[in-house]
């Protein structure tokens, strides 16, 4: 075989290959441009990208609520499993080594001068008699509280809101979901590239037009993408076949997607004090705090027994109401502070995280690929078509720096 005729054959092999490695730099870019940038560079509103995901952030979220959350567990089976009694038990036990310096503190900053001159036997009343009611108030708030649960907290809001404002947490549970799927695009553009680069060499030497290679290229762009896709939600249910079982590559992992999931809603999203922060913050916000003021200042009234007559004299009935309103907003602060406290926090994740595991596994396949499946399918075809962009640029490419042709 003469130089010639080798040259010749190198530029036909080069086909597939070149082939092959478009697919593999398409479908990584595509993944790239689903996630990254998390914010947008360039000049809007044309020039310029933003990821997919993160520009699309609260309609991602919600639909990853409705799809997938919504049917892992209500509201009032997730605070259950958070339980509220350990919650109240977790606030008292750090509250009650604080008792005479929160009383003193709230005291101090509304009557002063009668709570200086105030006898130490009946400071320490005080002191005792709020040690002996913190716990009965507790438990009375929580028995108050619970039952009320599903229309103080809003679970859809809160998740929505979280994700939109952190879109690196959003991106981390798609990625974190799907990292086994991302890894099998960016590897199969490779191998699905080189195979259908074969007939196009085929059809290449039989027939050598000017506008073969582009839209091959184009084709096979377009067809990595497509297929790589489609092997990961289809089918969606498993067909049994000469031996083989067919299951769509994301649904044979619903156990393991389950895991790390759950994982992350449960210690990043749904953690106790988030919860208690949207209760207080949240659009029912007013009421919840409401309910927290009736039962702390029925604290006050009871802590302060026999000193109530001379408190209510000194300070009159408006400087009373005074003390009792900032009791509850003390507690309140008080106990949200208590709640960040990140053990107790993954102690009560670990509890949730369990029952939405087993659910989540438990799921049809039809609900459980609508975990990932809005990932790709919101802007699909715009990821199929880059595919197929660069697919007829590498054609193109192919045809003048390989073939060395212009028309």
């Amino acid at each position: 075989m003469d130089w010639n005729h080798l040259t010749d054959l190198l530029k036909l092999l080069s086909i597939p290959i070149i082939a092959g490695l478009v697919g593999w730099v398409t479908n990584w870019l595509a993944i790239q441009l689903t996630f990254y940038p998390i914010k947008f560079i360039g000049i809007r509103p044309i020039f310029g990208w933003q990821g997919i995901i993160p520009s699309k952030a609260r309609k991602m979220a919600e639909i990853s609520v409705d799809s997938t959350l919504s049917k892992l567990g209500t509201v009032s089976e997730i605070i259950e499993q958070m339980d509220p009694e350990i919650i109240s038990a977790h606030i008292l036990n750090n509250i009650a080594p604080r008792n005479e310096e929160l009383v003193d503190e709230i005291m101090l900053k509304r009557h002063k001068t009668l709570w200086k001159n105030l006898p130490k036997s009946l400071k320490a009343l005080v002191y005792q008699r709020v040690s002996g009611h913190l716990p009965v108030i507790m438990n009375e708030l929580v028995a108050d509280i619970t039952p009320k649960i599903e229309s103080l907290f809003d679970l859809k809001l809160m998740v929505i809101e979280k994700l939109e404002q952190d879109k690196t947490l959003l991106n981390k549970i798609f990625l974190s979901c799907g990292k086994q799927e991302f890894k099998f695009i960016i590897k199969s553009g490779l191998w699905f590239g080189f195979l259908f680069g074969l007939p196009q060499l085929a059809l290449w030497y039989f027939l050598p037009l000017p506008w073969i290679l582009p839209l091959c290229g184009f084709l096979v762009g377009w067809a990595t993408n497509w297929v790589a896709l489609n092997m990961i939600f289809r089918p969606v249910q498993k067909i049994h076949f000469a031996g083989f079982t067919l299951h769509g590559l994301f649904l044979k992992r619903q156990n393991e997607v389950s895991e790390a999931f759950c994982k992350i809603i449960t210690e990043e999203i749904l953690t106790v004090d988030q919860v208690v922060n949207s209760m207080l913050s949240g659009p029912n916000a007013a009421r919840t705090r409401a309910i927290i003021q009736k039962h702390f200042e029925n604290l006050v009234d009871e802590a302060a027994g026999i000193v109530k007559p001379l408190t209510q004299i000194a300070m009159g009935p408006q400087g009373f109401a005074e003390i009792k309103e900032e009791t509850g907003y003390k507690a309140i602060d008080l106990s949200t502070e208590i709640l960040k406290d990140p053990l107790f926090n993954l102690q009560r994740a670990q509890a949730v995280q369990t029952i939405m595991e087993e659910r989540m596994k438990q799921l049809p396949s039809e609900d459980f690929q609508d975990l990932l499946r809005p990932c790709f399918q919101e802007d699909e075809i715009k990821l199929i078509a880059i595919g197929g962009v660069l697919g007829a640029l590498a054609g193109l490419g192919q045809l003048v720096y390989v073939f060395g042709l212009t028309t």
